[in-house]
């Protein structure tokens, strides 16, 4: 007799790095529950959207993505749609009012997911699971499913976010912050490495707040140290700090391991002091630069990425200037602009001194022409040195990978001119040029094959 077939599912993420976790926790669970997965684009038994309701641009981008999968579902293409994640937590209503959307599950029940796409399979019932108030739960599935390359991984340490940030949809929509436990985080860590993993990428609302709700208080540079203690792990980075003192002894740690990068993500948002207060944020930006004296003076070659918000409610002119100014004085070496969201249910949206859209752009527009001139200057100080890189990838004769200065899918990357170098492999180049964006360099050396060129499950 013929074992029953497979179920086939397809699962489409959107939105930031805390996502792609739990997507491949999701497809982790589903594959112990005998799921197979399916090929983008081919015919599936249950098709999973995971979705980002962030921003408005986010929000139009899922429901894009949910109306496509419907369509599919209404030609046969597809059995069940499931609908997961921030979207289906801020616009449950509207999300319901679908045709075709078989199961919504808020954010943070992982497993709730997979078992949602499991009894969708069996019911007509249209599955309903997000709660009043959110709070996210661990799956700790035996593994995940990696859709990121076999030798890099992020590794959430948290979830959920209690800053009062006027701007920020988050906490409504992750609920309080709730950090993953310690012991389950380097178990964690150590099975990726183990199956291959080089590059592990902290990831959470807020990582130096990290632990301050276990039981004995471990904090970030306690996990820093015992992640850095595990054999195999080669780098490993910090993303989504936020400014509080503390995190100059951050810094400090990663520049005391053996495979700490000396990057640090801390999305300051803005520099002018009453805009801050209106934000509901910390710090102004004379303290932001004095931290930032203090890092690169205990980590030399620090490389530090920062985000800003153009546009808030009453950002006047002088702010703005103010802002470019601290920005020129900061010399970041990555920076993303935001022009200013006014998202539903959030303190800013209520206030007044709206900046036009128009201007918005203007001067998102006129931080990043600023920021291009600092980050070519940046690069071009690393001609004539040497960096460790991590091959990911080939264009032609040439390979192409990520050092310490460069998080994956945000950074740039160094192009190695003439090399035979695979994916999976590091190695050793001399720097000889640079642009805004991406260091090109010589080979010095290549260490053997690292990990397996298959993606790892």
């Amino acid at each position: 007799m013929k074992p029953p077939r497979q179920p086939h599912v397809q699962l489409v993420n959107l939105g930031c790095a805390k996502n792609v976790v739990d997507s491949e926790e999701i497809l982790g669970l589903l594959q112990e529950d005998g799921f197979a997965l399916g090929a983008p684009g081919r015919k599936a038994d249950v098709v999973i959207i995971n979705t980002c309701g962030f921003l408005q641009s986010a929000r139009k981008e899922s429901l894009s993505a949910i109306r496509a999968a419907a369509a599919r579902r209404r030609r046969g293409d597809v059995r069940r749609l499931v609908v997961i994640g921030c979207l289906a937590q801020r616009y449950r209503e509207e999300i319901e009012a679908i045709p075709g959307v078989d199961a919504i599950v808020g954010p943070g029940q992982n497993r709730q997911a997979a078992v949602a796409a499991r009894t969708a399979l069996e019911t007509r019932e249209q599955i309903v699971s997000v709660a009043e108030l959110p709070r996210h739960t661990w799956a700790a599935p035996r593994s995940r499913y990696l859709s990121t390359p076999p030798w890099t991984a992020y590794l959430k340490i948290a979830e959920g976010c209690d800053h009062p940030c006027t701007f920020c949809t988050i906490p409504g929509i992750r609920g309080g912050y709730v950090s993953k436990p310690f012991e389950d985080v380097i178990t964690e860590a150590r099975t990726l490495v183990d199956g291959g993993v080089l590059e592990l990428n902290l990831v959470a609302q807020d990582t130096t707040r990290y632990g301050s709700d276990l039981p004995g208080r471990p904090d970030i540079n306690d996990l820093l140290r015992a992640l850095d203690s595990i054999d195999g792990v080669r780098m490993i980075r910090l993303f989504y700090a936020y400014p509080y003192r503390s995190v100059e002894r951050v810094v400090e740690t990663l520049a005391g391991l053996r495979h700490g990068c000396r990057y640090i993500d801390m999305p300051l948002q803005h520099s002018d002091p009453m805009i801050l207060r209106s934000m509901k944020r910390p710090g102004s930006g004379d303290e932001y630069l004095g931290m930032l004296e203090q890092m690169r003076a205990c980590a030399p070659d620090l490389t530090v990425r920062t985000t800003l918000i153009v546009g808030f409610p009453g950002e006047t002119d002088a702010a703005f200037e103010g802002l470019c100014r601290f920005v020129e004085m900061a010399r970041f070496d990555r920076l993303g602009v935001f022009e200013y969201s006014a998202e539903e249910g959030t303190p800013a949206a209520m206030m007044d001194q709206r900046v036009p859209a128009v201007e918005c752009r203007r001067r998102r527009d006129e931080i990043m022409r600023l920021q291009q001139d600092i980050s070519l200057e940046r690069n071009r100080s690393w001609v004539g040195r040497e960096l460790e890189v991590l091959v990911e990838s080939r264009r032609g004769r040439d390979a192409v990978g990520r050092s310490y200065r460069d998080g994956p899918d945000v950074d740039g990357v160094v192009i190695i001119g003439n090399s035979s170098a695979l994916p999976g492999t590091f190695v050793r180049v001399r720097l000889t040029d640079a642009d805004v964006y991406d260091l090109h360099g010589t080979e010095v050396h290549t260490e053997a094959l690292a990990v397996p060129m298959e993606a790892t499950l």
